[in-house]
């Protein structure tokens, strides 16, 4: 079965904003929230995807990606199939990228359920730099972006729409998106009793 993805990135962010305009600085916006033009892009973006049968919406745990997703999907009819993933979560590599926690979190979007999330859900496993950031390894990431693809193509819905992260997106799909822009990816899902084989010979 062939499925489609969907791949959204995230309205410009504060962040976004201070990158572009200050010669790629880290402004040290935590967690970065929607701009103005970011939230202009999301509403401009919601037209185009009001009509389209989403059976699956899956938002990354970053505010500006949340942000994002019910600026599109709130008033949408597959608003109810909105789930919060952390596996295809932005390249820690800046402070944008450092996440909240989910009590933050449920606080500023009570509509949407986060109690699966760990505590730090962000990656955290390393020396902190200058900034107090853990860079994210490259091998790392690709480990993450390898599973998040498995996920998707074990998943039982046959379109889904990801909103998520630049980097993260590049590393699926080849493609470098603007904010706001969408990119198609088409997964072959495994033939049935497939995992459960591969299970049994690994254990």
């Amino acid at each position: 079965m062939i499925k489609t993805i969907h791949c959204i990135r995230h309205g410009q962010s504060t962040f976004n904003a201070h990158w572009e305009q200050a010669g790629k600085t880290d402004p040290l916006h935590f967690d970065a929230v929607l701009s103005d033009l970011g939230h202009e892009q999301v509403a401009a973006r919601a037209a185009t995807v009001r009509d389209v049968p989403y059976e699956l919406i899956v938002t990354s745990p970053l505010t500006r990606a949340i942000q994002t997703t019910l600026g599109l999907f709130r008033e949408h009819p597959s608003a109810s199939r909105i789930r919060v993933e952390c596996l295809h979560r932005e390249r820690v590599e800046n402070s944008c990228d450092v996440g909240r926690s989910p009590t933050l979190l449920r606080d500023a979007f009570p509509d949407l359920a986060f109690d699966h999330l760990e505590e730090i859900w962000w990656h955290r496993d390393g020396e902190p730099d200058e900034r107090g950031i853990v860079v994210e390894p490259d091998a790392v990431l690709a480990e993450r972006v390898r599973r998040f693809r498995q996920w998707l193509s074990e998943r039982p819905e046959r379109l889904i729409a990801v909103v998520g992260h630049g980097t993260f997106f590049y590393h699926l799909t080849g493609r470098l998106l603007q904010n706001c822009e969408i990119a198609t990816l088409e997964l072959e899902s495994p033939p049935p009793g497939l995992l459960e084989k591969a299970g049994s010979a690994g254990a």
